[in-house]
Parts: structure tokens; sequence; C-alpha cells
């Protein structure tokens, strides 16, 4: 008997530490350097506007105290619009620069930064876009608090920017528009997906939730950002390129149906996870602007 409850209390032991191992890495996984993002960016497209760019630094605390660090690249001609630009998981402020350029030439004053956890911020555990969407909304009243000439305020994000942003709406934001890039509808679906592709059984997100519960107080299974669309008043625009294996096209899909108020959804063909701007910049630029202009007018 003895050795059953050996086994037992083994087993027990193995899935309780493995738990917080699978949440350890779903929620704490290696972010790149200023300079590795830059590296990369300036890999697929041209910087160049970066370093004429003018810069102005700064931070925002968070709704829970927690310090964001900032930077607003101006517009090269005087402008009353804002854009605040939300990047990827293990990305940093510099991943926002493919979208920081067509913002600036669209007469866009442009508020990049480092989402929690990411770049220069305090290192801590990333909750795909329980948090960060409540960031969003912290971002969203300093950029009209500090720049009093403000007409106009927009959103756009990527990967977990956009489902960031797109969580952000239950906060009900001062903003005009909304654009999410390769967005997840439940970041649940995204990890039961990435697992199947690697062979490994889907079942062990469940593990990964308890793991997630146990140590960071947070449960995968409520990272919904699809939840937040209900009731919606803000403009969105979704747009997804149609080879996105990691984050499937469908995930932007259910949110267009699911999202109250207006809304247009955009797929790129051609185009891989967060490619769209990059493999069709002239579509990509047309379908923002365009949009942008139809709700601002």
């Amino acid at each position: 008997m003895i050795f059953v409850f050996a086994g037992v209390a083994a087993l027990l032991a193995v899935v309780f530490f493995g738990s917080l191992f699978l949440a350890d890495y779903v929620m704490t996984g290696k972010k790149q350097t200023e300079e590795e993002a830059f590296a990369w960016q300036s890999e697929h497209y041209d910087t160049g506007f970066y370093e004429t760019a003018e810069k102005f630094n700064y931070k925002v605390a968070s709704f829970d105290g927690y310090v964001l660090n900032v930077r607003l690249l101006k517009s090269s001609t005087p402008t009353d619009k804002y854009v605040i630009i939300s990047h990827g998981y293990t990305d940093n402020h510099i991943g926002s620069l493919k979208y920081a350029k067509m913002y600036l030439d669209f007469g866009f004053n442009t508020v990049i930064y480092d989402l929690r956890g990411h770049g220069e911020n305090d290192r801590t555990f990333t909750t795909y876009s329980i948090r960060e969407g409540e960031d969003i909304a912290a971002l969203v009243k300093d950029t009209r608090e500090r720049y009093k000439d403000l007409t106009v305020l927009g959103l756009h994000g990527e990967s977990l920017g956009a489902a960031s942003t797109i969580a952000s709406l239950k906060f009900k934001p001062e903003v005009d528009f909304a654009v999410a890039d390769c967005g997840f509808a439940d970041i649940e679906s995204v990890l039961r997906l990435a697992y199947k592709n690697a062979h490994v059984p889907s079942f062990l997100v469940n593990f990964a939730d308890f793991g997630a519960k146990i140590k960071y107080h947070y449960s995968i299974k409520k990272m919904r950002p699809i939840d937040s669309l209900k009731d919606n008043t803000v403009p969105i625009l979704f747009i997804h390129g149609d080879c996105d294996t990691f984050i499937t096209p469908e995930n932007s899909e259910r949110m267009y149906k699911a999202a109250d108020g207006v809304k247009e959804i955009h797929i790129i063909k051609n185009a891989g996870h967060a490619e769209s701007i990059l493999i069709n910049p002239d579509e990509y630029k047309h379908t923002v602007d365009k949009f942008i202009k139809s709700i601002t007018k």
C-alpha cells in the first residue's frame, strides 16, 4: 500500500510542477532586446526614417502603478492626430516601426511603447490581453491629458498588441478607431493549435492553465479578447494574412462577427503571421487609410 501512496504522490508532484513549468513557458517567454528587434526590422524594410524622426521619451503609470516606457514620434508636419501602436509578444516598441512610418505619412503623431514585461519595462509575466488591455486604456487616458491639441486618436496593434487593443475596448476608451492586425480571439485555441502542430498533446493546455492560476492567479482560458466586443462602439478594422498558421485568420473572422458597431475585415493574400504590411504594403496602407478616412471625415 505504501508503494501505491508513494506512486500517487510522485504522480501528483509531476503534475503540479509540470503545470508550473508549462505556465512559465507560456507566460514568461524570452523577450527581444532593442538591438535585436531593430536588426530584424532593418533587414525587412527601410527603417531610416526612425533615425531622423523627432522623438520624445516619457513614462506612464498604468492602472496598478506598473510603469510603461513610451516614445512619441512626431509627424514632420504639425498635426492634431495621434495613434497608439502596440507590438507583438516577445517584441518591443521597435517592432511597431513597420506601422509607425505609415501613420507618420498619414500625418499622425505616433505613440509607441513597450508592452508590460517587454523591452525596457520591469520584467513581469504576460496575461495575453487582460492586464495589457487595461494598460492601453491607461495610455489612451494619458495621451488625451498629455496632448491638449489632440482631435483624433486611434489604436493599432499587431498579434498580442492587436488582442490587447481589442481587450481595451471593454473599458470604453475615448478613441476614434482601432486597427487589429493578426490578433487572437482567445489564447487557449492558439496554444492548442500550436501544441497540435508540434505533435504535443493539446490537453497539456489544461495543465498550463492550472499552473497559471496557481502561480500567477490568472486563467489562460479567460484570456479572451473576443469577449470585449459586445456593445462595442469603436470602429474596428481587422486585418489578417491568409497564410497565418500561428494565429489563423479564423480568429479575426470570429471577432469580426462578434463585434458590435462599425467594423471591417480585410484578408491579405500570401501573408503569414505579422507579415501583411511587409508582403503587400500598398494594399495595407490603402486599406488602413481608406478606413480611417471613412470614420473620421
